[in-house]
C-alpha cells in the first residue's frame, strides 16, 4: 500500500518483510483444494482454473511494471515542475530551523506522492477483488492504506532529516556516512515491525490456543532438528478477516523473532501439510535468513547510495542549479533522489529475487529433511502442500522465463513440487544438507 518508490527508499527492495512460503500476491480458492488422498506428481489445474490463474498472473505482472513506470514518470514530473524548490521555499519561510523545515517539507511531499500513487494502489486492490482473492471492503482497505502511509512517514521523517544533515556536513562522503547511519535503523525496523507495525493490520494470537495438537506435533519436529522454538514464539494470524489465501512466515529479530501461521492455512491444509509449511518457516529461522537478508539489503543500499552520489556529483558539477535545485544537500533534491532509488530498486529486482529464491529453495530442502522420520511420506506432504498453495493462490502454472527472472521471489510452484518429489538423499545414500537422517515413521 505504501508507494512503490518509498519502499525502495527505506529498504532498497522488499526484502525486510516476512520471509514467507507463497511468494506471490495471494489469490483465493475457487472450489475445494486438492483432496488429501490425491497423489500429487506435478502442478496441475483444471482448464478453467488454469486459464483464470494465467489471466490473474498476467494482470499482476502488467500492473507491477505499470506501477514502476508511473512512479518514475511521476517523480520526473515533480522535478520538471519544480515542486521540490517550491516546497523548500515554503519550508524556509516557515522557519530557519532545519528540523522544522523537515516537518513541513517531508510530509507535504510524501503526502502528495502518496495521493498521486493512490490510483495504482487501488488498482491492486480492485484486481484482488475482481479475482475474489480479498474479502476486505474498500473502507477497511482505505484505512489500512492510511495506516501504511502514516507508518512510512514516521520512518521517513527522521531518516530524511538525518540524510540532509549528513549531506550538508559531508558533501563528498555523505553516502558512506548515511549508509553507516542506516544500518542500525534497518535493524531497528526489522526488530520493531512484528511488535508494532504488523498488529496495526492483522490480529495475532498464540498458536497454542488455536491449535494445541498442532503445537505438540510442531514440538516433535523442532526436537527432530535439535532446536527449541518456545511456544510463545509461535503465532497464528487472523488472515481470514481480509484474505482467502494461505501462507506462513518468519519475521523479526532477536527477542521479536517469531514464526507466524495464517489461520487460513490451519483451515485448508492437513496436519502433515501444515507441518511441512512450519518446517519451511523453521528453515528460515534456523538458517539465519533474517540476519542474512539484513546484510544483503545493507549491501544493496551501499551500492545504490554510492551510485546516487556519483550521479548527483555529475548533475550538480560546477555549481549548476538545474530546475531550481541548489545542490544535492538542498531539500528540493529529494524527488531527484527518490527517482534514482526508485529506478535503481526496480533494476535491482532480478538480483534481489535471485537471492530470495535461493533462500526459499534452501528452506524447502530443510523442511523436507526436518519432517523426514516424523511425518509419513514427507515428499508427498510437501507436494500436496504446494498443490494446495497453488490452487488457492492461483499461482501461474507456466510463468515465462523473463517473469521468473525479474519478478519471482520464490521458485514457481511447479518447480517446487518437482523438487519435493525428487529430493531423496536417504534413498540414494547421499548426505543430507541440513538435518541428520532419522528413522522413517511407518505409515
Amino acid at each position: 500500500m505504501a508507494p512503490y518508490f518509498f519502499r525502495t527508499l527505506i529498504l532498497s527492495g522488499a526484502l525486510l518483510g516476512p520471509i514467507g512460503l507463497a511468494g506471490q500476491t495471494p489469490s483465493p480458492p475457487e472450489g475445494k483444494p486438492t483432496p488429501p488422498g490425491r497423489v500429487v506428481s506435478n502442478y496441475k489445474l483444471s482448464p478453467a482454473r488454469a486459464e483464470k490463474a494465467v489471466d490473474y498472473s498476467r494482470a499482476r505482472y502488467r500492473l507491477h511494471f505499470a506501477a514502476a513506470a508511473w512512479a518514475a514518470l511521476l517523480l520526473v514530473a515533480l522535478v520538471r515542475l519544480r515542486v521540490g524548490p517550491k516546497l523548500r521555499d515554503l519550508a524556509e519561510r516557515v522557519s530557519s530551523r532545519r528540523f522544522v523545515q523537515a516537518l513541513v517539507f517531508v510530509p507535504i511531499l510524501l503526502g502528495l506522492i502518496g495521493l498521486l500513487t493512490l490510483p495504482v494502489d487501488a488498482a491492486r486492490h480492485r484486481l484482488s477483488l475482481a479475482y475474489d482473492q480479498s474479502v476486505q471492503g474498500w473502507g477497511s482497505w482505505l484505512v489500512d492504506w492510511a495506516k501504511a502511509g502514516a507508518v512510512g512517514l514516521a520512518i521517513a521523517l527522521p531518516v530524511v532529516w538525518m540524510l540532509y544533515g549528513i549531506l550538508r556536513r559531508s558533501p563528498r562522503r555523505w553516502w558512506l556516512w548515511f549508509w553507516l547511519a542506516m544500518l542500525p535503523v534497518i535493524v531497528f525496523v526489522v526488530f520493531l515491525a512484528p511488535l508494532v507495525v504488523d498488529p496495526l493490520f492483522f490480529r495475532f494470537g498464540p498458536l497454542e490456543a488455536r491449535a494445541p495438537e498442532l503445537v505438540r506435533e510442531i514440538e516433535t519436529v523442532t526436537a527432530r532438528a535439535g532446536l527449541e522454538i518456545p511456544r510463545n514464539k509461535m503465532y497464528v494470524m487472523e488472515a481470514s478477516a481480509k484474505l482467502r489465501s494461505v501462507n506462513a512466515y518468519v519475521t523479526g529479530l532477536g527477542a521479536s523473532k517469531r514464526v507466524v501461521v495464517w489461520d487460513t492455512t490451519l483451515a485448508k491444509m492437513t496436519p502433515p501439510q501444515t507441518l511441512f509449511v512450519f518446517g519451511h518457516e523453521m528453515g528460515h529461522y534456523v538458517l539465519g535468513h533474517v540476519p542474512r537478508t539484513i546484510l544483503f539489503v545493507a549491501a544493496l543500499l551501499f551500492v545504490l547510495l554510492f551510485l546516487a552520489n556519483r550521479v548527483g556529483r555529475r548533475i550538480f558539477r560546477g555549481g549548476v542549479e538545474p530546475l531550481g535545485i541548489r545542490g544535492l544537500s538542498d531539500w528540493a533534491s529529494l524527488p531527484l533522489l527518490l527517482l534514482f532509488l526508485s529506478v535503481g530498486g526496480e533494476l535491482s529486482l532480478p538480483v534481489v529475487n535471485a537471492y530470495s529464491r535461493a533462500n526459499e529453495h534452501a528452506a524447502d530442502a530443510y523442511a523436507l529433511e526436518v519432517i523426514h522420520g516424523v511425518v509419513p511420506e514427507p515428499s508427498r506432504a510437501a507436494a500436496e502442500a504446494f498443490q494446495v498453495l497453488g490452487e488457492i493462490n492461483l499461482s501461474d502454472p507456466r510463468p515465462g522465463a523473463f517473469v521468473r527472472f525479474w519478478l519471482y521471489s520464490h521458485p514457481p510452484v511447479a518447480d517446487r513440487i518437482a523438487f519435493a518429489r525428487s529430493y531423496d538423499p536417504w534413498g540414494r545414500g547421499e548426505p543430507t544438507r541440513f538435518v541428520p537422517p532419522a528413522p522413517v515413521v511407518a505409515p
